[in-house]
């Protein structure tokens, strides 16, 4: 059995640095997948320690208001999962409606630099 802890990376729309060889550096085995549907599948597979995703809210979906509604309902069946997310600062009162309903670890805002990501990651 591995003690390394995992970390699923969601990557849909990026505008920050490829964090890959920091959560590597950081001791996590890193699944990257680019989008809501991979990582439902990932999921299913495997339970990670963190997920790491971005937040986008969306106003044209028909039943919710964001890409996390779906990723963030699969990951009620799995409390034990962090989930960090990644949000543009013009969308926070969005965020935090969301975050309302829904369990979130942690959350940075963009511009997010490794610092962040290192500061949030290492507290798990």
């Amino acid at each position: 059995m591995s003690l390394e802890k995992s970390l699923l990376a969601i990557v849909e729309l990026g505008g920050y640095p490829n964090f890959m060889p920091l959560y590597q550096q950081l001791g996590f085995a890193v699944e990257l997948v680019t989008s809501q549907r991979k990582a439902r599948m990932a999921l299913k597979k495997k339970q990670p320690d963190v997920v790491v995703a971005e937040y986008n809210y969306q106003t044209d979906f028909r039943d919710r208001s964001s890409n996390l509604e779906t990723l963030a309902a699969v990951l009620q069946q799995y409390p034990e999962v962090k989930l960090l997310v990644f949000y543009p600062p013009q969308h926070q009162a969005f965020f935090e409606k969301f975050r309302e309903h829904h369990r979130v670890w942690k959350a940075i805002p963009f511009p997010v630099t490794e610092e962040m990501v290192v500061e949030a990651l290492e507290k798990l």
